[in-house]
């Protein structure tokens, strides 16, 4: 394979950039590594050729020519370079049309050769100017920098120049951005400090930023100097060097690497401190640094004395100016991309065709300039890196910028690596503070805010004035809301001090006596009018503002203080379904007694006491729920603990939902004395106390032994029934132990209860308190018990009801369907005595009016020798044949529109025509159906005597009649008219299985309907109506040709 090179050999101001002497040689170490990889095993021999362009357009374009042309020239497969980008564009061109890879690998270069549209061969293992720009562009945005001013030399030949491809691609990009401004630009082309001095003076009139890119040490040292004596190596200024060393602080001379803020030439130099506090405010955005540089330069070396370069002066080699490195990595490139080239189509491996070489290039390898990764362009996507000083004045990477370059410009991304734990770190030279954009005061100083005296004096006499007139009428309002809260609390105590006067007694009937129980003289759990409440010695029954109400003797006159006011405001404020609402307390009657609203179907002990009310699993369920949460609620409210908990403060009201009474009044139960019987509901820790205020856990237990009175639908421990004493339970609870007693939990019905709720009242009444679980607990458990159903217990009624009314519904739906099949047979019935039509009015009970019909055809007919037929029958037979007969007729009717009139004995009246009008098809109809008619008869049999010929007589006229109903008991569809008679007469005279006809009858059968043959008989004589002529109706048997 040949490989072709371009180099500067004799400018010395291109050779330390673009020279054969630092350069070459490094082809063959790539061409070592190559074969030692393996890249391309189908080469096993290279042969470098040379030219030396010095970077002038034509002779780059004439050397390549010369190169690539396999006629008259060397036939190369490939050129690395050129070396400067000015004749790249024309050698770019060049290659284009020969179809061959060219390789770029100098300085920055024209950005235009990323584009491979118009330079579809050249690849590039180096970078143009954009990405230092885009790099540039995310470093002002990360750190909100927006007006910056820019300042570059340009000391090197312009052929390899950097600085000011960067500021054009930089000015380029910065007319599509709007939130970048570059406030000042300039060019400087005298580099000594005082000039550069005046360069920065008047660049920090409009900015703070300062972007700077020089090619020469010593003009970066001077900008230092210049920073440093100008005052501005301070937090307010930000520095950006544009770099492409890849040494971050370190700097190339001929003396060696220094920090750049050294003289090179002096490294004693005590300006070096001055320069180094300007250092510390300097960022440098550089390239990645190269890959083990010391021993691949050694080798570039050793490749020199050696064929076919033989250069034993060719020795100088660095890598901070040369572009060494990216001429490695370009012949690496091409031998890569050549590989997937060829694999994809082996007929590449004669002659490498540059456009498919371009296609095959994108992909990453480890080059001698670092990771070297290819875009789809076929050139480099570069990644830079951000230095800065730490603590210590050393050299730290901060961030880097990976650029990825694709085909569309507006498609190019960077993202940004944060390298550093905290930002404070970037600016640690500033106390670890970010500097601004712009200064406090304006970039000219003159632009400081007011002090806050001169600012905000008239302010502050405004605002202290403001504030003493509101702290005035704040002090005011506090005293006036003071007041009207105690007005306000006054009006409210009022609302729950009952005068006596205001209470109206009910019409009493008789008057008992019991201590028990709020309502103990009901009889019955049923819904009761305060009239048949009855006073007790520990309750009255009054009515104020005409609501029922129940008020709570107590037996002490309290003074009520503060503590005692304030419990009663928050009992009266107390609101929930299942805590009776405390109305007040009435001080000047004959007794203290405290007023509660009246819940009218008593107490639950009541209920359960009676026994009269059936309590299925729910209802109990339902129960035991409305106190659980009446308990939650007081629990939960100021009040805590009800401490007097039991089955006679537990009322019913109306709609069987419970609340719980006498809640609160604490300052009463600390005065008052229980009975041993109501001890009964009491803790055992709370009896062995003498405790009268009572504890939650105590009410919880008291919570257990209601529970088991509705479980069991007994009094609490049963004592009516067991006839036990209660002081014999109560020192059984006191004396306490292991099995402590507790009441029987055995239903009259072992199903009847749910087995949980059974384990939630036992834990209820745990003898250590500790034990019991709190009404959270209690209600989370209920409310598993009953998951995913109602908890209302009306909502149970009331499905109770339902299924009843459903199942009622389909009582009434089968009765109605039963009845609606005997209608149907009613009406069939009916409709076989009666036309439908007179039926349906009869129904209703509207009269029917007799209707006249113009034009009918009445059939009679009659079965001969009747009598002598009859006179050899029984009676039975008789029946049973007529039976036969008239089935036969009415079958054969069924099919014709012909309705029966009536039969008597052996005679058969029909008629056709009335009720359904038919136009003139009724003679037809008779007729087809007295020929079915005589056919039938034909092959009728006579059960009782087989060998007998039954014979009838049939007769028809038509004309007009009348038909109507006639009778209330029987009511029958009767005809009327001369028509009848005639049909009659007909039938009479006619003779034995012949069809005698009126001639009326014929002029319908022959004229009008058609299609039928009758036959003359004369004339006859009719009584009453004298000499008549008359027809016979012929049958198909019966027709003569």
């Amino acid at each position: 394979m040949k490989v072709g090179m371009l180099f500067a050999l004799n400018d010395t101001t291109l050779t330390l950039f673009v020279g054969y002497k630092k350069h070459a040689a490094a082809a063959m170490v790539a061409w070592n590594r190559i074969q030692s990889e393996g890249v391309m095993p189908d080469i096993d021999d290279i042969e470098f050729t040379w030219r030396y362009d010095e970077c002038v357009d034509g002779t780059s374009v004439a050397n390549v020519v010369d190169l690539f042309d396999n006629k008259t020239g060397e036939g190369v497969e490939v050129i690395l370079g050129p070396g400067c980008s000015s004749p790249a564009l024309y050698d770019g061109s060049v290659a284009s049309y020969y179809d061959l890879p060219l390789v770029l690998w100098g300085p920055p270069y024209d950005s235009a050769l990323d584009d491979p549209f118009n330079f579809p061969t050249v690849l590039s293992s180096a970078w143009s100017t954009d990405p230092r720009s885009i790099a540039l562009f995310a470093l002002l945005r990360k750190f909100n920098f927006s007006d910056v001013s820019f300042i570059y030399s340009t000391e090197r030949n312009p052929l390899v120049g950097r600085c000011l491809n960067i500021f054009n691609s930089f000015s380029l990009q910065l007319n599509v951005v709007t939130d970048i401004s570059m406030n000042y630009n300039r060019r400087v082309t005298n580099n000594t400090v005082e000039s550069l001095q005046r360069r920065l003076k008047e660049a920090s009139a409009v900015s703070r930023v300062f972007i700077f890119c020089v090619e020469h040490p010593t003009t970066r040292r001077n900008l230092l100097l210049a920073i440093n004596d100008n005052g501005y190596d301070t937090k307010d200024y930000t520095y950006i060097f544009m770099e492409e060393q890849g040494t971050a602080f370190k700097t190339f001379s001929t003396n060696g690497q220094f920090n750049v803020w050294v003289n090179n030439t002096n490294p004693d130099d005590p300006r070096n401190f001055d320069a180094l506090s300007a250092a510390r405010k300097m960022l440098i955005l550089d390239i990645v640094g190269y890959n083990d540089t010391t021993a691949f330069l050694q080798k570039v070396r050793d490749a020199f004395t050696q064929p076919p370069f033989n250069c034993s002066d060719c020795t100088e080699i660095e890598t901070s100016v040369s572009r060494v490195v990216n001429f490695h990595d370009a012949f690496l490139l091409f031998a890569y991309a050549r590989n997937r080239t060829v694999k994809a189509n082996p007929n590449y491996a004669t002659k490498i065709s540059g456009r498919a070489l371009l296609q095959n290039a994108q992909g990453t390898f480890n080059g001698q300039s670092g990771t070297v990764r290819i875009n789809v362009n076929g050139t480099r996507d570069p990644s830079f890196m951000l230095y800065s000083l730490n603590a210590g004045d050393d050299s730290q990477a901060m961030i880097r910028f990976d650029i990825s370059l694709a085909a569309d410009r507006k498609s190019r991304t960077v993202q940004l690596v944060e390298l550093y734990t905290s930002e404070s770190q970037l600016w640690v030279a500033r106390g670890g503070v970010r500097p601004l954009n712009s200064p406090r005061c304006g970039f000219g100083g003159n632009q400081c805010p007011l002090s806050f005296q001169e600012q905000y004096l008239a302010i502050v006499i405004a605002a202290v004035a403001v504030f003493l007139l509101v702290m005035c009428t704040l002090i005011f309002s506090l005293l006036w809301v003071f007041r009207s809260r105690q007005r306000e609390e006054a009006q409210r105590d009022r609302i729950w001090q009952i005068t006596f006067n205001s209470l109206i007694k009910p019409a009493q009937k008789s008057i008992t006596s019991s201590k028990f129980s709020l309502s103990s003289s009901l009889t019955t759990s049923t819904k009761m009018t305060l009239d048949s409440k009855k006073e007790t010695d520990l309750h009255a029954f009054f009515f104020l503002n005409g609501e029922a109400i129940a008020a709570r003797k107590h037996a002490i006159r309290h003074y009520l203080g503060k503590r005692e006011t304030m419990e009663l405001r928050t009992l009266y404020s107390l609101d929930h379904d299942n805590v009776n609402k405390f109305l007040g307390i009435c001080t000047d009657g004959p007794q203290f007694m405290t007023i509660w609203r009246l819940c009218t179907r008593g107490s639950l002990r009541d209920v359960i006491e009676t026994g009269r009310l059936q309590m299925d699993w729910f209802f109990k369920f339902s129960i035991m729920r409305d106190i659980s949460e009446g308990l939650h609620y007081l629990h939960h409210s100021p009040l805590g603990a009800h401490g007097w908990l039991s089955s006679g403060c537990c009322l019913v009201d109306d709609r069987w939902q419970l609340k719980i009474s006498y809640g609160g009044c604490r300052f009463i139960k600390e005065t008052e004395m229980r009975s041993t019987k109501n001890l009964l509901w009491t803790a055992p820790e709370l009896i062995r106390s003498g405790d009268t205020v009572g504890t939650l856990s105590g009410d919880i237990y008291s919570f257990a032994i209601i529970c088991s009175e509705i479980v069991t639908r007994k009094s609490a421990w049963n004592i009516e029934e067991d006839h036990v004493d209660p002081e014999e339970i109560i020192y059984k609870l006191k004396r306490g132990g292991g099995k402590a007693i507790r009441p029987e939990l055995e239903t009259e019905d072992g199903n009847d209860v749910n087995s949980s709720m059974l384990l939630i009242i036992k834990d209820c009444w745990a003898e250590e308190p500790e034990q019991r679980p709190n009404t959270e607990q209690i209600r989370a458990l209920l409310k598993s018990i009953n998951h995913g159903r109602s908890a209302n217990l009306m909502d149970h009624v009331f499905n109770v009801l339902e299924q009843y009314a459903s199942t009622l519904e389909d009582e009434v739906e089968s009765r109605m369907k039963e009845l609606v099949e005997e209608k149907k047979k009613s009406d069939v019935l009916l409709y076989r005595m009666l036309p439908r039509q007179v039926a349906e009015r009869l129904k209703l009970g509207q009269a029917v009016e007799p209707e006249n019909f113009e034009c009918v055809t009445i059939f009679f007919s009659d079965v001969v020798s009747f009598t002598t037929l009859a006179s050899r029958s029984t009676p039975i037979q008789v029946v049973n044949l007529l039976n036969d007969l008239y089935s036969t007729f009415d079958a054969i009717i069924d099919e014709h529109d012909v309705y029966k009139v009536e039969t008597i004995g052996d005679g058969y009246l029909c008629v056709s025509g009335l009720p359904h009008r038919n136009g003139n098809d009724h003679a037809k109809e008779v007729a087809q159906m007295s020929i079915a008619l005589l056919a039938a008869i034909r092959i009728f049999k006579i059960p009782h005597l087989p060998a007998e010929k039954l014979q009838i007589r049939i007769g028809m006229h038509t004309g007009p009649s009348v038909a109507g109903v006639v009778g209330v008991t029987m009511p029958r569809y009767c005809l009327f008219g001369d028509s009848v008679n005639t049909a009659a007469r007909m039938e009479s005279n006619g003779k034995p299985m012949r069809i005698h006809i009126s001639s009326e009858t014929n002029h319908f059968l022959t004229n009008v309907c058609g299609g039928y043959r009758t036959e003359l008989r004369g004339e006859i004589i009719i009584k009453g109506k004298g000499t008549v002529e008359t027809y016979w109706l012929l049958e198909d048997h019966e027709l003569v040709d």
